[in-house]
């Protein structure tokens, strides 16, 4: 098994007076040779938008884009007449393909919304852009990973990559045994909160960490802990 370790305090910060944003491959103004990305995974942005405020009408072209809420309330708008309010619970993906302009606002004047911003890159270009959201909640389970996203359809979300995310509440002192889905894929593992063990790796609240060249890998939870599991092709 290789693996590659970021932890928390590593990451790129962005501060603006309505947006707190830790990046976790380089994005924005903050440039990092080394930390690109993690395969076909590009971004993996940790976004808290104040009140009211949030990312204005903005293209995008020939990305994978999925947003995991949080906290609070997503406001999402798009060229394509979309527009939805999402919460935890809820996530969206969006093709930009070809090319779309769309907007991420907080849907709160009150609360701060506070979300997973993640870009993969797509395994064609140029693809009719797409929008969608889904309710995931009957999918979690205490103590299991749900898969999320798939691109076969044993997930309610898709993208265009041969990608798969998971996502769960587990409790201190289990024990998850992940399979890779490909011999060429790669997962990585982000930790929203808690403390978990990876091969001998302490991970702690939104520390990251990506395995590959291996078939598996087992995870303990030395805290309660909400864990994401992102496998892309390497």
């Amino acid at each position: 098994m290789k693996k590659v370790i970021d932890k928390s305090d590593s990451r790129g910060h962005s501060l603006y007076d309505w947006l707190d944003s830790h990046h976790t491959f380089s994005f924005d103004e903050y440039y990092n040779p080394r930390r690109m990305n993690f395969g076909a995974l590009r971004v993996l942005n940790d976004d808290r938008v104040a009140p009211g405020k949030g990312f204005g009408t903005h293209p995008h072209k020939n990305m994978e884009i999925i947003s995991i809420p949080l906290k609070g309330k997503l406001k999402h708008g798009d060229n394509h007449q979309n527009s939805r309010i999402i919460i935890p619970g809820d996530i969206q993906t969006m093709s930009a393909g070809t090319g779309i302009y769309h907007s991420e606002m907080n849907g709160s004047d009150t609360e701060a919304v506070e979300f997973l911003q993640i870009w993969v890159m797509p395994e064609k270009l140029n693809t009719p852009p797409a929008y969608q959201d889904f309710d995931v909640r009957p999918l979690l389970r205490k103590n299991e990973m749900a898969l999320i996203v798939s691109p076969d359809g044993d997930a309610p979300a898709r993208l265009l990559q041969q990608t798969w995310f998971s996502i769960g509440e587990i409790e201190a002192g289990k024990k998850i045994d992940y399979h890779m889905h490909q011999s060429h894929s790669g997962v990585y593992i982000f930790v929203m909160e808690g403390e978990v063990k990876v091969d001998g790796t302490i991970l702690s609240r939104r520390d990251g960490m990506g395995v590959y060249e291996t078939g598996s890998f087992e995870l303990e939870t030395l805290k309660d802990s909400h864990i994401l599991f992102i496998e892309v092709p390497m």
